[in-house]
């Protein structure tokens, strides 16, 4: 592994972290080439020195880079070595998530975005849904089919909703557009505002999703592209509409507990 001190000049520390991103590079070059997936084992660190006409200490570099993404993994022992790995959405969102930490967006701005893309993965998905696909969207509607009898159990239900949505977007044919609403998502689930306007008693928003989605399911087990399209982006027109309200309601109590 190659180490900096202190006393490295700055011009050798970023001459070497170019050359490691450009192995890194250079690796995934290799894996496309090769058509190599998810579990096949990377060639030998010999092998790749050699290729790249690396030190050891840059390939390790490269690989260690590699590692943090969650491209590869390491397995000792017997069979062991450096293998492929596919990314988990959630682990991409997750980084995505850190993205805005410093940044955090406001609902409008989600909403700005989701009210585009939601109608596209409903009509996305029409025509592509197997009879085990259905059974996946009807499960999450089913956590939310009865009145709830806590605020827990409200609360439960409203990320219930946000699931079914989940889910549709993991269906989707087109894997950026899924991801982005999949993302659109996770945003919903953990930003502070948002978990306060789910934790606001509102027992009739059970009947509003449980509207929409039933209409959805009827379009999208016909097939009907554009009736799932409209159906969607009335939902969402709806959802914007009130999740805004409810940041500004929030917004403005905080504002009179402050006594400003």
């Amino acid at each position: 592994m190659t180490k900096t001190t202190d006393l490295t000049p700055p011009s050798v520390v970023s001459t070497r972290r170019r050359r490691e991103e450009s192995i890194s590079e250079q690796i995934k070059d290799m894996i496309i080439e090769r058509q190599f997936r998810p579990g096949d084992r990377l060639p030998a660190e010999r092998e790749l020195m050699e290729r790249f006409r690396a030190s050891k200490g840059s390939i390790r570099e490269a690989l260690s880079a590699l590692r943090s993404q969650g491209l590869i993994r390491t397995r000792t022992g017997p069979g062991g070595g450096v293998f492929l790995s596919e990314i988990a959405p959630q682990r991409a969102m997750a980084l995505l998530s850190n993205y805005f930490l410093f940044r955090t967006p406001t609902i409008t701005d989600i909403y700005a975005v989701r009210c585009q893309l939601e109608p596209e993965i409903a009509a996305s998905v029409a025509g592509h849904l197997s009879e085990a696909d259905f059974t996946r969207l009807e499960r999450t509607m089913r956590l939310y089919d009865a009145p709830p009898v806590t605020a827990e159990e409200e609360y439960a239900q409203r990320i219930a909703e946000l699931d079914f949505h989940s889910v549709l977007a993991e269906l989707c044919p087109n894997p950026v557009l899924g991801l982005y609403c999949g993302f659109l998502q996770t945003l919903l689930r953990e930003m502070v505002v948002c978990r306060r306007i789910y934790d606001a008693p509102h027992p009739e928003l059970r009947d509003t999703a449980l509207h929409y989605q039933i209409r959805l399911m009827r379009a999208l087990r016909a097939e009907d592209a554009e009736t799932a399209r409209a159906i969607m982006a009335e939902h969402m027109d709806a959802a914007e509409a009130y999740m805004v309200a409810m940041e500004a309601s929030i917004a403005g109590g905080f504002l009179r507990a402050d006594g400003d």
